[in-house]
């Protein structure tokens, strides 16, 4: 059993996140808490993590994403803290690593996951460009015309388009448009 400090890391993305199922019912020494994306490495309490931890604590992380979202930056801060004798545990998983003692199994899996979890973080934010572009789409003024005017125009496409803009209150311009995106 480790004779140092019992610490734990806890991350959400967003300020607004909530951590309260992060190691819920756990007792530690010190809890370092970030609310702020884990694309990298700067992040306020993870640096004050790396600063305070010593030989023969124990860190605790509810799951690997919460360390890191990038499989390079998780075996860095992995080899970084058992190279300081400081003991990982990754709680969901169920793997520890610590200075020395670590398996092939636990860095195959630890490599693995950390892959899934960078995975998992482009897709968040190929979800989001699409969900900002929808968004952005969608901010726009109204259409002039309704769907069934718009059909009418397009089945009407040969008559005058100043008649056309006329009949329909819009300009020229909304008439060529309409039937460009026929």
């Amino acid at each position: 059993m480790s004779t140092g400090q019992q610490l734990a890391y806890i991350r959400v993305s967003t300020i607004t996140g909530n951590t309260a199922r992060q190691l819920d019912g756990m007792t530690f020494d010190l809890v370092f808490e970030d609310k702020v994306s884990g694309k990298d490495t700067n992040r306020p309490q993870l640096q004050a993590m790396k600063k305070h931890a010593r030989t023969g604590d124990t860190i605790h992380i509810h799951e690997i994403s919460r360390l890191a979202r990038n499989t390079s930056d998780l075996l860095k801060l992995v080899e970084e803290f058992t190279g300081k004798g400081v003991t990982l545990i990754f709680h969901k998983e169920n793997l520890t690593f610590t200075g020395g003692a670590n398996n092939p199994m636990n860095t195959l899996m630890l490599t693995l996951l950390g892959a899934v979890a960078s995975f998992e973080r482009s897709l968040i934010n190929e979800r989001s460009a699409e969900g900002r572009a929808v968004s952005k789409k969608h901010q726009g003024r109204k259409d002039s015309l309704t769907l069934e005017q718009q059909a009418q125009i397009r089945a009407r496409q040969s008559e005058s388009k100043v008649a056309l803009a006329e009949e329909y209150g819009v300009s020229r311009a909304t008439i060529y448009n309409t039937l460009k995106t026929a």
